[in-house]
């Protein structure tokens, strides 16, 4: 077997920040609580269901909080900033949690020592994980066989998706082609130097990208047969770039789309679709009463602020391509679209400031649970489009409409990942999303959406 350095997936990564997150934390707290005889903390780490409300508090408020956000768990900086905030949180919902909890101790010291310890751990532990585990040393290595002409695009494609993912080299597949021709930092190997270079340079995994799979020569094909042999492991691109970004990659597939896009099960699992719709109508009851609570302060900002009326509505395309009409509070100035419909940008002249202050609070939406209790939208699915931007984007990404196969979102997978689209190019980003969504739709999907929807929020990066 080939001896690869070792290396982690993303999801891999992940599992060991949220395994090691707890079980440091929960032993410090057993320890100093055995040494000292300070009962509060060692009750925490000794029993089964105090240990698992605890570790359901750090899981989820970490989650909120971007602590297994793997950009945001590299830099220390911001490490520090999401270990005070998910310790401080998760420490103050386990303490005010009734039952499942050990009774508050008569002594605070025990409370200022849970609360100290909890952030100290977590951020020792993060520290150790950003200078030692997430360094070059981990960093996986790949070799891409690809067609000459796709080799920039495919390399830019996922060279910054992982900071841990690397393509070092690539082979030409083109079958009148066997010259070296380096992009850049990347070298081109010859196909006959295939093996020899993966086992020289501990390579992780090949990644075969060439549309034209004719062109894989029976020499080329030998090569990766050994490679398959001795224990390498060989991918197509197409599965390693949405593995890695969660998203599908339109710009690789064509017109051939439906070969690599299986729907998900749930979109029409009745089941699944009835939970999902009791979920919808009961966060849009919520969410309704919550609006009409902040309505008075709205009117208030919205005469002095906007000087127009306080709902607007506008067209927007549903499942199967139905047009509805989406109601939201007013955002900008009167007769914003007075030269024709585009699309909203950063510091968009036409935004008031407290339109401003209600896009990135997410307030303005809050109208739109009138639409999804009618049934025209869903809590979690894309976001819906204007008529006119349909038929534009459609017309340059034939399949664009494939997002109408479910109902629209107040929120969704595209809206948490990406920013606010100001063009038919980051609209074709945004797609790969949706259609990430609607291929692999869950309720543990769903649940990922909505956490990192609060963060959203709470982090005021509304658009």
């Amino acid at each position: 077997m080939t001896k690869n350095k070792m290396h982690f997936e993303i999801s891999e990564r992940k599992m060991i920040l949220r395994f090691f997150d707890v079980f440091f934390v929960l032993s410090v707290l057993y320890v100093i609580g055995s040494v000292f005889e300070y009962s509060y903390l060692e009750n925490t780490a000794s029993s089964v269901k105090r240990i698992l409300v605890f570790a359901l508090y750090l899981n989820v408020f970490g989650a909120i909080f971007e602590m297994y956000n793997l950009q945001v768990a590299s830099n220390e900086f911001q490490v520090l900033r999401s270990s005070i905030l998910t310790g401080s949180i998760t420490v103050l919902a386990y303490l005010l949690t009734p039952i499942l909890t050990p009774v508050l101790p008569e002594s605070r010291i025990q409370i200022f020592l849970f609360y100290i310890i909890v952030i100290i751990v977590l951020y020792s532990w993060r520290l150790f994980y950003v200078r030692y585990l997430a360094s070059n040393r981990f960093r996986q290595n790949a070799v891409l066989i690809c067609d000459k002409d796709q080799a920039e695009e495919l390399i830019l494609g996922l060279e910054n998706i992982d900071p841990h993912y690397k393509i070092v080299a690539y082979v030409n597949s083109d079958t009148l082609e066997n010259k070296s021709e380096d992009y850049h930092y990347v070298e081109n190997i010859k196909r006959t130097d295939l093996v020899s270079f993966v086992n020289e340079n501990k390579i992780s995994e090949i990644v075969i990208a060439s549309k034209k799979t004719e062109f894989i020569t029976t020499e080329l094909y030998q090569q990766l047969i050994r490679l398959l042999e001795t224990g390498n492991i060989i991918r197509e691109y197409t599965q390693v770039y949405e593995s890695k970004t969660q998203r599908i990659p339109i710009h690789f597939m064509e017109r051939d789309f439906y070969k690599f896009f299986p729907f998900s099960g749930s979109n029409q699992n009745k089941l699944y679709l009835s939970l999902i719709r009791i979920f919808d109508i009961g966060l849009s009851v919520f969410g309704l009463f919550v609006g009409i609570t902040l309505t008075p302060f709205i009117v208030l900002g919205n005469r002095i602020g906007n000087k127009g009326d306080l709902f607007y509505t506008q067209e927007r395309v549903g499942k199967d391509g139905e047009i509805f009409n989406i109601l939201k509070f007013r955002t900008m100035v009167k007769n914003a679209e007075s030269n024709g419909a585009v699309f909203a940008v950063a510091n968009d002249n036409r935004i008031t400031g407290f339109g401003k202050f209600l896009r990135k609070t997410r307030i303005d939406e809050f109208p739109q649970f009138l639409n999804i209790l009618k049934g025209e939208m869903a809590i979690v699915g894309p976001r819906p489009e204007r008529p006119f931007f349909v038929k534009a984007i459609a017309a340059k990404m034939p399949f664009y409409e494939t997002r109408h196969v479910i109902k629209p979102g107040l929120t969704g997978w595209a809206q948490v990942n990406y920013a606010y689209g100001e063009t038919i190019e980051d609209s074709l980003i945004k797609l790969q999303y949706d259609l990430y969504y609607i291929k692999h739709r869950s309720v543990y999907l769903d649940l990922n959406i909505a956490i990192k929807t609060i963060t959203t929020v709470l982090f005021y990066r509304g658009q």
